[in-house]
């Protein structure tokens, strides 16, 4: 299991990250709110842990992008004691749970545990419709015995397609969710991404397709 952990206070960062390597897991520490939010947009976790109060973005700026981008990756924010606004803040913004400052070890070991669980029960690692399969761990889409390695975009927006089967997606839905609320790029750079994965699904060989609605937007469907 692979963690983002993100604290600015240097030393309990070293000693939450010992006990979190000594328990298997992989850990990447960070110090500020903006290295975790490009942390996470650039790689793929099984959970974060945030907390609130860091320099650049705070751990509740952090959440609300990510959250804003379609990130479900479990959070566990950490907060100050007193502050219980940042707890009620945070669940209202998406985290999965909160933990308050001072913890004891075994506490936050307990709380992770609690939400990969969660994430394991909700969130099936693959994601299939007819012979198509997208593997969340690897980033591979698979047809029959053929398969490709996406690139992270590429991947993103199938996942949003295979999690949102049935449904329609805008062109404007897909920006938002795949490249976030505040990004700078056009438009057309889903029609691009659109291009590159019919391309791969051409490739593979699948029965499934993407299939276009003009006004309405995108979903993938089952070729007859």
């Amino acid at each position: 299991m692979k963690l983002l952990y993100a604290e600015d206070e240097r030393s309990l960062s070293e000693a939450v990250v010992d006990v979190l390597e000594y328990q298997k897991y992989t850990v990447d520490p960070v110090y500020d709110g903006q290295d975790a939010l490009d942390y996470a947009k650039n790689d793929r976790y099984d959970g974060i842990i945030l907390d609130v109060m860091m320099p650049k973005k705070s751990g509740l700026e952090v959440l609300r992008a990510l959250r804003a981008a379609g990130d479900k990756t479990p959070i566990l924010l950490l907060t100050a004691k007193a502050e219980v606004e940042d707890r009620i803040e945070g669940l209202d913004l998406g985290a999965d749970d909160y933990l308050a400052k001072p913890f004891a070890m075994g506490e936050l070991l307990a709380r992770i545990r609690a939400m990969l669980r969660r994430r394991e029960d909700f969130t099936p690692d693959l994601l299939t419709l007819g012979d198509l399969s997208l593997d969340r761990r690897s980033y591979t889409l698979s047809a029959g015995e053929n398969q490709v390695l996406l690139p992270k975009l590429e991947f993103q927006i199938m996942e949003l397609f295979l999690l949102n089967r049935g449904s329609y997606l805008s062109t404007e839905d897909i920006l938002v969710k795949v490249w976030g609320y505040d990004t700078d790029a056009e438009i057309g750079i889903v029609w691009v991404y659109i291009s590159y994965l019919r391309k791969k699904l051409a490739s593979l060989g699948s029965n499934v397709a993407i299939k276009a609605k003009r006004n309405i937007g995108y979903t993938l469907e089952l070729m007859k």
